[in-house]
């Protein structure tokens, strides 16, 4: 399993890549995010806040991950696809001196990692958290992705043997 520590504003973070294991609650579940492919494509998308980074986001109340998945890479994207879960990271706060127990996420959450065959590619429309998307080669992906980890390259790398099945 690979392991490692990032840091996300002052928060040191530790996270763990757990693979293809059962799914956690929902309760623990922080979001969902998806490596998306068009033609041996990687989808990024340009967050306002964030820059280039994979769709993903948040749980909506009563959603599952799957329904979580596709909604956010249509708001984020504008495409639609079939899933299939890779796996999840654990995001560990419990070394991080910064952690009080006020915080909307849980001291250790999880983030679960989904493959997506990109099916239905509709005109880019910026309303939501996005600015722009661009469908890249996945090995040119740390030229765009800011703060690239050895874990993301774990999940990208389980993401792109199940492309190379389909």
């Amino acid at each position: 399993m690979t392991v490692t520590y990032v840091h996300w504003g002052e928060d040191k973070v530790k996270l763990h890549w757990n693979g293809e294991t059962p799914l956690p609650p929902n309760g623990v579940v922080t979001s969902v995010h998806g490596f998306c492919f068009y033609q041996n494509q990687l989808l990024i998308v340009d967050l306002k806040k964030r820059g280039w980074d994979f769709p993903g986001g948040h749980l909506e109340k009563g959603e599952s991950p799957a329904a979580c998945l596709a909604r956010e890479v249509m708001e984020e994207g504008c495409v639609k696809g079939e899933s299939q879960f890779i796996g999840s990271l654990t995001v560990d706060h419990r070394e991080n001196r910064n952690w009080n127990n006020h915080r909307s996420y849980p001291e250790v959450g999880y983030q679960l990692f989904y493959h997506m065959e990109i099916n239905e590619i509709f005109p880019f429309e910026a309303r939501h958290e996005s600015a722009n998307r661009r469908f890249i080669d996945p090995a040119h992906v740390k030229v765009y992705y800011k703060d690239w980890n050895a874990v993301y390259q774990v999940i990208l790398d389980a993401a792109l043997k199940l492309e190379e099945k389909k």
